[in-house]
């Protein structure tokens, strides 16, 4: 039984692990949009606030809502480019009306969905998960070498800082135990920072500029407005979402040696429906299933819902007191890129171990899992390759855990059937 100081521990390494993933995008929504410092503060607030509640939501296990898996969620990285499309030709009103509604759209449809996941047997999920991992590995290559486009990328120093966040989270399993070695990343990112300070690469600005306490407002940027093409846009930007949870799920029931059930996935995302329409309300973001922390209990074994709920908790209170959440930000890319390595390559492993259990000798096996993988990695790190596509397109084709699992569901059906007919030629 874990006492409450280690689940806080716990909870926070979790919150660390996905909180750049979480902040970029309101850090890219705002920008784009020539929003003020003060419209920027308040979205990474209102993201983070709404980012814990969602994953309450998420954990909790009630008939019809929360997977009760220890999933974490944070805002899609897929809305992106529609919500700066969206408000750049109308308003952000009109994007967070069409937010909201794709939020109802989800829980709606969550039932029709879940039975659609006679399409993901074991070669596709393991798939999946393998895309998860290999396609979030760039993301941490990028960021031990500093951040893709700050100053110093690739600098012998940032290599440095990142090989020695991971030798230390090396050490600390190789040698310890329990919950040393449960905490290992944080204990990574701990050394790697004060390594970071000692070298002059950790800042304080964004801690000084932060406001003590700040509370999320409903329809902030205006009352919410109605538009049938800001509407369809946002649909088709959860249903990738789905996907990609989907994907999450799967992913996390392998981490902690628990077979995901069909009705598990159903109410995890009528959550995220849910989640997506609290986003909406306080003028936050879409939210789903963040793959980043599935390494990380795998890493750390520790598979109690507990330490979840401490995360989300941990994120409410961050998202009302943005000084303490600014605090976080001190942290060095170099130092978070060399944790990612060992946590999104331990998702990638997770695939490789499901994989294991099928034979690839066996039909058309192996051409499933090759296909698959080589356009869902394709298309996380060749993105461009689709730039001249329809926006609809892009938002499914340019996400390679989605494009990846599409080729795997298509290709399971069409071969399987293949081989159902060659067995019966060869019966006659």
């Amino acid at each position: 039984m874990l006492s409450n100081q280690k689940v806080f521990t716990l909870g926070l390494q979790h919150v660390i692990a996905m909180y750049a993933g979480a902040i970029i995008v309101p850090i890219i929504v705002g920008a784009e949009l020539n929003l003020t410092t003060a419209q920027i503060a308040y979205l990474i607030a209102a993201d983070l606030f709404t980012c814990g509640i969602a994953t309450i939501l998420q954990v909790m296990r009630t008939k019809h809502f929360g997977s009760g898996l220890p999933v974490v969620l944070g805002c899609t990285f897929t809305a992106v480019g529609p919500i700066i499309a969206i408000a750049s030709t109308s308003n952000l009103a009109t994007a967070y009306g069409a937010i909201i509604i794709s939020g109802i759209f989800v829980v709606l449809a969550a039932p029709l969905y879940g039975k659609m996941l006679k399409f993901f047997p074991t070669i596709v999920t393991g798939s999946v998960v393998t895309i998860i991992g290999l396609s979030l590995i760039p993301v941490a290559m990028n960021n031990a070498a500093g951040g893709l486009g700050n100053d110093g990328y690739g600098s012998v120093k940032n290599l440095l800082l990142a090989l020695l966040t991971l030798v230390v989270i090396l050490v600390i399993n190789r040698f310890t135990t329990g919950f040393l070695r449960a905490i290992s990343v944080l204990i990574g990112i701990v050394v790697g920072t004060i390594t970071a300070s000692a070298l002059g690469m950790v800042h304080f600005t964004a801690v000084g500029e932060a406001s003590w306490f700040q509370v999320a407002e409903p329809f902030y940027f205006g009352t919410p407005e109605i538009s049938i093409t800001a509407i369809v846009t946002m649909i088709i930007v959860a249903i990738v979402s789905m996907v990609e949870s989907t994907g999450v799920y799967l992913a996390v029931g392998k981490a902690i040696d628990e077979k995901v059930e069909n009705k598990q996935i159903v109410n995890g995302l009528r959550s995220e429906g849910v989640a997506i329409t609290i986003g909406g309300i306080f003028n936050a973001f879409p939210y789903t299933a963040f793959s980043q922390n599935v390494g990380l209990i795998s890493i750390s074994r520790v598979k109690t819902r507990n330490v979840i709920f401490a995360a989300g908790g941990i994120m409410v209170v961050l998202g009302l007191l943005p000084k303490l959440a600014a605090l976080t930000t001190i942290i060095p890319s170099a130092v978070l890129g060399g944790a990612m390595i060992v946590m999104f390559g331990s998702v990638a492993a997770s695939g490789v171990s499901i994989l294991s259990g099928v034979d690839l000798q066996k039909g058309s096996n192996l051409i499933i899992v090759a296909c698959s993988i080589a356009v869902g990695l394709g298309s996380a790190t060749v993105p461009e390759m689709f730039d001249q596509l329809p926006n609809f397109a892009k938002m499914i084709l340019q996400n390679g855990i989605v494009s990846g699992s599409i080729t795997a569901i298509l290709l399971n059906i069409l071969m399987s059937k293949r081989d159902t007919h060659n067995v019966e030629l060869n019966k006659e």
